[in-house]
């Protein structure tokens, strides 16, 4: 079964003084809820927001259908034809992308969005929870009154107790954001160099306008891409020089190539990734061997077979070695 999540969308602000007064039309990822409020996720902290000022918002994580309308969770590069928050409706489906209704000739990753859902169950439960005021007498209207505004005193003195207390917690404990590692950032725009590479060829195949294909030189460090147009000798190029310092990946290489070839800016993140800190299965290492001279491994899984220009993960020489190379190309990452 599909798992679902769920966000909160602001609407509007009852208070100025409200944290979310300038954030209208923002989607926070939802946390837990009250009868009064949406404990919502704030870069770094929690925050609660009103439920009459905000829209609750059931998403499912899965390739959506025609038709289906998906909430921007996750938006790819830089471009402003959408942006995280925007609610679109998908109206084709191909391979890793869809394209919406809302955005022209745009593709979109399936990364980047999740599926809207209807919760009608909760709907229908709450309809059958409506207290019918019409059907009472005169005397049952009054006490139920007297009730209602007896709990909504009680209500707003604990919910403001409450929320006092827990913007002072948060603000205190948890001001600072919790950064990503410089690996885990690395890994991810490794994610998305793959994703970008793949849209942008998807795309020329469809259109039929360039065939591409790369050229890529490990000892030199560098990728070339071609981007040809079929049935002609018109052809782009495009190249990615690793620095010296730095450690190669294709994946990296091919989007910095693949970008330059089709005249595209190549996005800030491919061209300062940060360094690799773990070694894992598949990279290359450099290491200074018994006669002071450079020596280059794969790594490989401890218990396999060494030797032969492959060294165990465990071994002196990778835990002393410097990652060169981590695009771990045929080792089914």
């Amino acid at each position: 079964m599909t798992k679902t999540k769920k966000y909160v969308r602001i609407l509007k602000a009852r208070y100025e003084s409200s944290w979310y007064a300038d954030k209208i039309g923002e989607v926070f990822e939802l946390t837990g809820e009250t009868v009064s409020f949406y404990d919502v996720r704030v870069p770094g902290v929690g925050r609660l927001v009103n439920v009459e000022d905000a829209e609750l918002i059931v998403t499912e994580k899965r390739p959506a259908k025609v038709g289906e309308r998906v909430l921007i969770t996750d938006k790819y590069g830089t471009s402003g034809e959408y942006k995280n928050g925007d609610i679109l409706t998908a109206d084709l489906c191909i391979g890793y992308a869809i394209t919406t209704k809302e955005v022209d000739l745009t593709f979109i990753f399936h990364s980047e969005y999740e599926v809207i859902v209807n919760n009608e169950v909760k709907n229908e439960e709450a309809d059958e929870m409506k207290i019918d005021l019409n059907a009472m007498g005169y005397d049952e209207l009054i006490a139920h009154g007297e009730e209602v505004m007896r709990t909504i005193r009680l209500r707003s003195y604990g919910e403001g107790y409450k929320q006092g207390k827990f913007d002072a917690e948060m603000d205190t404990t948890y001001m600072r954001p919790q950064e990503k590692t410089a690996q885990e950032r690395r890994d991810e725009i490794v994610e998305r160099a793959k994703a970008d590479v793949e849209r942008l060829r998807m795309i020329n195949r469809m259109l039929q306008t360039f065939d591409i294909t790369f050229d890529i030189n490990r000892e030199s460090r560098t990728v070339e891409a071609v981007a040809k147009k079929p049935n002609s000798r018109t052809a782009f190029y495009g190249t990615a020089i690793c620095a010296p310092d730095d450690c190669f990946n294709i994946h990296i290489g091919e989007a910095i190539a693949l970008h330059r070839a089709l005249g595209l800016e190549v996005p800030d993140e491919y061209l300062n990734a940060p360094q690799p800190t773990e070694v894992r299965v598949g990279d290359v290492v450099a290491y200074r061997g018994v006669y002071k001279t450079i020596d280059y491994v794969t790594v490989v899984a401890d218990g396999e077979p060494t030797g032969g220009g492959r060294a165990a993960l465990t071994s002196i020489a990778v835990k002393r070695g410097k990652i060169i190379d981590d695009s771990r190309t045929g080792v089914g990452e």
